[in-house]
């Protein structure tokens, strides 16, 4: 009988090795943000809303790349910790602003501090013409796999 191991299975598959970079990342950057109390969609969340003029929920979702569901949990634990406020928007009846707070946009200035010492130390790892071709492979690849052909 064939080894089917994971190993087995995952080997040469670009897809997987893809998504063990992908957690080792936000594996990374999980932990220094433990630090602010924070997890990388909430991270994620208060640096979007500390350089912006507000956003609604559903924006937040698709930038931060979760589910609407998962978004309202966020906001509602970053609500609850007083780093956003929430309310109407001027413009649309029914849709929902968030804000970060002073507090909010100043955990969220620490916290990106941390976050990208981890993405400058992963960067450190390549020469500057390495990393050029690495992200010009990446963009090439989301572009494909973005693409509806």
């Amino acid at each position: 009988m064939a080894n089917t191991t994971t190993e087995t299975v995952a080997a040469g598959r670009l897809g997987h090795t893809i998504k063990r970079a992908e957690q080792a990342l936000i594996a990374r950057k999980t932990e220094v943000l433990r630090e602010f109390g924070l997890t990388v969609p909430q991270y994620s969340v208060l640096l979007l809303l500390s350089v912006s003029d507000g956003m609604s929920a559903a924006q937040l979702a698709r930038e931060c790349m979760v589910t609407p569901q998962t978004m309202a949990t966020v906001l509602t634990n970053l609500e609850k910790a007083g780093l956003v406020f929430r309310e109407p928007s001027e413009l649309h009846q029914k849709v929902v602003v968030n804000r970060a707070t002073r507090a909010g946009r100043a955990i969220a200035k620490k916290a990106d501090k941390a976050a990208l010492r981890v993405e400058g130390s992963l960067s450190a790892e390549f020469t500057p013409e390495e990393l050029a071709h690495f992200e010009e492979y990446l963009e090439r690849a989301i572009a494909l796999l973005g693409s509806r052909d």
